[in-house]
């Protein structure tokens, strides 16, 4: 199966400090523990894990592909209903819709822009796959209960065999992204972490060397 590396919503919108959905005055439902966590994890382990990941994935030639939330147009009317109600918007332009910097997109990658939580039914992103014969999606960004979860499931529903890099993902606290990778590993995806996955393709590498 050819695989690929899908990087979600590592965007301004969730994943910056004071920003996005955690910028003073929003409506954020988080709280001061929760956050803390979030970003600690989230600084710490899962941007350097995601850097190694796309480091390996394209010194081996394999794409990568940065998948976000943002509308089509610059009042959001295009965006799900679920987004809508939770005032989530990312337009066309806007900070929130930029890229973090240290894990940002590389000369002509594939960028996929999603209106909801999955790309899968609100994107473009079933035509790239079947466009570049991919069939094995190896995951990473945040939420892991939200975005991450979805696209999982919905790429397990459609045929794609999908995989969760569980350290290069982040969510809210411990225990949730503890119980989100067992809820969905080996139900709709395998489970690895990064050391392993970036040993198995240097292995692979060096084989076909």
């Amino acid at each position: 199966m050819k695989p690929a590396l899908l990087c979600i919503d590592l965007q301004y919108l969730y994943a910056s400090r004071g920003e996005g959905l955690f910028a003073s005055g929003s409506r954020s439902h988080f709280g001061e523990s929760e956050q803390t966590y979030y970003f600690t994890r989230l600084e710490q382990t899962v941007l350097p894990n995601i850097q190694k990941l796309q480091a390996i994935f394209r010194d081996k030639g394999i794409e990568v592909i940065h998948i976000r939330t943002r509308s089509k147009t610059h009042d959001g009317r295009d965006r799900t209903y679920w987004y809508k109600r939770r005032d989530i918007n990312s337009t066309p332009g806007s900070r929130e819709a930029e890229f973090i910097d240290s894990v940002a997109p590389r000369d002509d990658e594939v960028i996929v822009n999603k209106t909801g939580s999955s790309p899968f039914g609100n994107s473009v992103i079933q035509a790239h796959l079947n466009q570049l014969g991919i069939a094995q999606l190896y995951c990473c960004g945040v939420f892991t209960d939200d975005s991450v979860e979805s696209t999982i499931r919905a790429a397990a529903d459609f045929g794609y065999c999908p995989v969760l890099v569980e350290d290069a993902t982040a969510t809210t606290g411990d225990k949730l992204q503890s119980h989100c990778v067992e809820q969905l590993r080996d139900r709709f995806c395998e489970v690895t972490k990064t050391a392993k996955l970036v040993e198995d393709l240097q292995q692979h590498l060096r084989s076909v060397s």
